[in-house]
């Protein structure tokens, strides 16, 4: 009698596991954090072509803040607001030689 007892048991032991289990979602819950796709943050390129040379002015939110100039002859150079106040700063590389973007996490 105690064997059948304990088989009985042991096979409705995943019955009980079973009746607990919830199906899993469709789609994946995003990662915490992510926000919705946001065009306003999005750089807009305009592009200037002229005889001696070609400007592609970037800018966010309507405000520029790069230029990369594309001269027929020469090198490409780039114009860049470092600051945001409006003055534009010559440089000839945008890679490892660019400062990386700082912004005030904290000030009191």
């Amino acid at each position: 009698m105690r064997r059948l007892l304990s088989l009985l048991l042991l096979a409705s032991a995943p019955v009980w596991a079973q009746n607990d289990l919830q199906p899993l979602p469709a789609v994946p819950p995003p990662p915490p954090g992510m926000e919705a796709f946001d065009a306003a943050i999005e750089p807009q390129v305009t592009i200037v072509r002229r005889e001696q040379e070609t400007r592609e002015e970037y800018r966010v939110k309507g405000k520029l803040y790069m230029v990369k100039v594309t001269p027929k002859v020469g090198p490409v150079f780039y114009l860049i607001d470092q600051q945001g106040d409006g003055n534009f700063i010559e440089s000839d590389t945008i890679g490892p030689m660019t400062k990386p973007p700082m912004w005030t996490v904290h000030s009191w």
